[in-house]
């Protein structure tokens, strides 16, 4: 690794840790600035009751000194605090359950988009103009189109409530097959588009030409120059794909009674769990920024003529 990388990686480094500083601001003070609070909505709580509970958990002293208070527990203890609703748990212990359900979602969506995104597309850019060809691309261009909760509602009143092939809640054993094929319908849709894009591109560049010239075998020119060459913008966008995937489960999660950290962070606003909503949050907003730094990365290390300033 040369010093310009380096440097360019410090650079975005640092960035990212002002992305997040930045979204942890606003959140905090937006959700403060919301009338109301978490215990006000719950039932046989008197006023003394309510405000023992906002001393409890700090939430009686000015909104400046419960910002510099949670920032300095976040960056020097990691301690996102307990939650206001689901007590007795620490927001990070909720937030572990949930990832746990959420990555393994949006892992095996995203290795279904990939696969199937990178063959269609090929076969696209292969058969231009034919028949497979304007097949493939409507059908993507009305995935592109069409919202996650839209498919995922679709899906589910067709293959769980009127075909019965599959459960219909997502906690239960393969409960989690329609969840991941709604996820993974629009990424894989863009990824086709993508590689046809980009294969078409590449099958046009003069060395295609002169390998072909040469003799050199269909499938060498197609697997062993044109593809590997089309997937560099592929790979740059796994990394966002991942983190759109997981972040993207939220209504998908709440559609399929999924156990992630999607459902948490919907019900975290609902609750008015501030420690909660914080944590999902930071979570969510940091995994964004460091898929798009490692993607950043990959595009370097498979195409090593890119220059990163």
């Amino acid at each position: 690794m040369n010093t310009k990388t380096l440097l360019y990686i410090l650079k975005r480094l640092a960035l990212a840790v002002l992305t997040v500083w930045i979204v942890i601001t606003i959140t905090f003070f937006v959700t403060r600035a919301v009338p109301g609070g978490p215990f006000l909505g719950e039932k046989a709580l008197s006023a003394e009751a309510t405000a023992a509970l906002n001393a409890k958990y700090g939430l009686d002293k000015p909104v400046f000194e419960q910002y510099t208070t949670y920032l300095s527990d976040i960056v020097f203890r990691l301690d996102f605090g307990p939650s206001l609703k689901d007590r007795g748990r620490d927001v990070a212990d909720i937030i572990v359950d949930g990832m746990k359900v959420s990555i393994r979602l949006g892992l095996c969506a995203a290795a279904i988009a990939t696969v199937v995104g990178i063959v269609l597309g090929a076969v696209a850019a292969l058969r231009r103009n034919k028949l497979v060809d304007k097949v493939i691309m409507v059908i993507t261009t009305a995935l592109v189109s069409m919202p996650s909760f839209i498919m995922g509602t679709l899906l589910l009143l067709a293959f769980a409530l009127k075909l019965q092939l599959v459960p219909a809640n997502g906690a239960t054993e393969g409960g989690l097959i329609l969840p991941v094929i709604t996820l993974a319908l629009y990424p894989a849709a863009y990824i086709t588009r993508l590689t046809r894009s980009s294969m078409l591109d590449v099958l046009g560049q003069d060395y295609i030409r002169t390998a072909r010239a040469k003799g050199v075998s269909p499938a060498k020119v197609i697997f062993g120059h044109a593809l590997k060459n089309s997937l560099i913008p592929v790979i740059t966008y796994l990394g966002p794909m991942l983190a759109y995937i997981v972040t993207g489960s939220l209504v998908v999660e709440k559609i399929f009674a999924v156990p992630g950290i999607g459902d948490d962070f919907v019900n975290s606003i609902t609750n008015r769990d501030y420690p909660l909503i914080m944590g999902t949050t930071i979570v969510l907003a940091t995994l964004i920024v460091v898929m798009n730094l490692v993607s950043d990365i990959l595009y370097k290390v498979v195409d090593p003529r890119i220059t990163l300033e």
